[in-house]
């Protein structure tokens, strides 16, 4: 695994990194910067939402498994399963789409019982929506899976201990069909700090729906469409990135919805191979060095050198774009993880999806190796400076533990020209150098595809991996 450091030797870079420690994963706490204070209308911190919180920074508060982790146990669920959250009780909720049909269902687990005979405890099947409506949910501060289903109703279903064992119940129910046309879905949803729910639509359509049940909207311009999830901040503001640019709003005097700006962003010629749209990749990722949600970015889809861009939040100003991933493949389909004054974009450019969503257009050219890379950019006062790049092929969205301060990613192993015999590791890797510091493979009877989605680091520091099948546990 090649590393390329710019501009700084790896003792200084222990200093003054985003990770301050007298060594990787021995006691490092984060050394730049806050996350933003916690949503009190989502569930626990790190594991309520996709991207560990409201900013979509995926960084958690609590520890990995450390270098030593090993497949122990999954879920054989019939199912993909991108997201998947922890309540407060522990268990785990998890919104899976079946491999048969690729309608939603959600199902209930217990993380301590995996094993490769094990299944859920309870599971419901919402209605089938377009590919994306069946990702993005949250956990609200009741534990309850927030979500919006095929039938466009805007449901939070509670998990509850019955008679006959545990049941999946939908406890309410708000009707969007008014605000939402019938060939379009909800792409991404998540609340803000008064508890208001906001939402966007493929096509377009950002609405909120406040804890009285009212219901508002705004459309954005014609053609744009939103193929990723939406982010938060402590300021009431909210951001979304469509094919074309990227948003934030905030909400006027009576509680509607606003633009305060816009930013249209290099989209390229064409999809990529390794992208779901023609567009960004990214869900938008507050962070920042004051409050922790100072600034926003995304990678943009540039033709040839990709670049992750930082806007200042509020005014929408661009601080610094960057170059990222020149030693893999330029396209990322994922989110960047941000904190502080830092942040890491890994590379998606010529994953082998086994679908994408309907309406994504050919990609460009139609297939490409997998290279795969990772990019650390940190910004301060002179603008943006790659610190260094790897080129770890990275099949998950990478995580980072303000606790034992790693980076947890799942790798797929083999060459750059993938085939379905490919194996993957979970792989840790050092946020100060880019190296990788604990690689174990995962056993072949257990693991398939992770598909790019997000893992779920639990609370007790193992972690849960959705892949084709279903759900794999890593641990130490």
């Amino acid at each position: 695994m090649f590393v390329r450091h710019a501009g700084r030797s790896l003792s200084v870079l222990l200093v003054l990194g985003v990770i301050a420690g007298s060594s990787p994963g021995a006691g490092a706490a984060p050394g730049r910067g806050p996350l933003a204070g916690p949503n009190p209308f989502l569930g626990p911190a790190g594991t309520a939402t996709m991207h560990g919180d409201a900013g979509s920074s995926d960084v958690v508060p609590h520890a990995g498994p450390g270098i030593e982790a090993r497949g122990v146990g999954g879920f054989p669920l019939g199912a993909a399963c991108p997201t998947l959250l922890q309540g407060s009780d522990g268990l785990v909720v998890a919104l899976c789409t079946a491999v048969t049909d690729r309608a939603p269902v959600v199902h209930l687990i217990d993380p301590g019982t995996g094993s490769a005979v094990s299944g859920s405890l309870a599971q419901s099947s919402p209605a089938k929506g377009g590919l994306l409506g069946g990702v993005y949910a949250y956990l609200d501060h009741a534990d309850r899976l927030v979500m919006v289903d095929g039938n466009r109703d805007l449901l939070r279903i509670a998990h509850e201990r019955g008679v006959h064992g545990w049941e999946l119940r939908v406890v309410e129910a708000v009707d969007l069909t008014a605000a939402i046309p019938a060939d379009d879905n909800v792409t991404g949803l998540v609340p803000d700090w008064s508890g208001t729910v906001w939402f966007a639509t493929e096509n377009g359509v950002v609405g909120t729906v406040t804890v009285g049940g009212a219901i508002s909207t705004l459309t954005l311009p014609l053609g744009e469409t939103v193929a990723n999830s939406i982010s938060s901040a402590p300021t009431g503001r909210v951001s979304v990135a469509t094919t074309h640019a990227l948003y934030e709003f905030g909400t006027d005097a009576s509680g509607h919805p606003v633009q305060l700006w816009r930013a249209a962003y290099d989209r390229g010629p064409a999809r990529k191979p390794g992208q779901l749209s023609w567009g960004t990749g990214s869900t938008p990722t507050y962070f920042g060095p004051d409050t922790g949600a100072d600034y926003l970015t995304i990678v943009d889809n540039a033709a040839d050198r990709v670049k992750v861009l930082v806007f200042r939040s509020g005014s929408g100003e661009l601080l610094c774009e960057q170059a990222v991933l020149t030693e893999g493949g330029a396209g990322s389909e994922n989110s960047p993880i941000g904190i502080g004054g830092s942040v890491f974009v890994a590379s998606t450019y010529g994953y082998p999806y086994p679908a994408v969503p309907a309406g994504a257009g050919p990609a460009h050219p139609e297939t490409a190796p997998f290279a795969g890379g990772m990019t650390r950019v940190d910004v301060d006062s002179g603008g943006c400076r790659t610190v260094w790049e790897n080129t770890v092929r990275s099949a998950a969205v990478p995580h980072l533990s303000t606790e034992d301060g790693l980076i947890y990613t799942v790798t797929r192993d083999g060459t750059p020209n993938t085939t379905p015999l490919d194996g993957y590791s979970f792989t840790v890797i050092d946020p100060n150098s880019g190296a990788v510091i604990g690689r174990n493979p995962l056993p072949p009877t257990m693991i398939a595809d992770p598909l790019q989605t997000s893992p779920l680091i639990l609370r007790d520091g193992d972690v849960l991996q959705g892949v084709t099948t279903g759900i794999v546990r890593v641990g130490r």
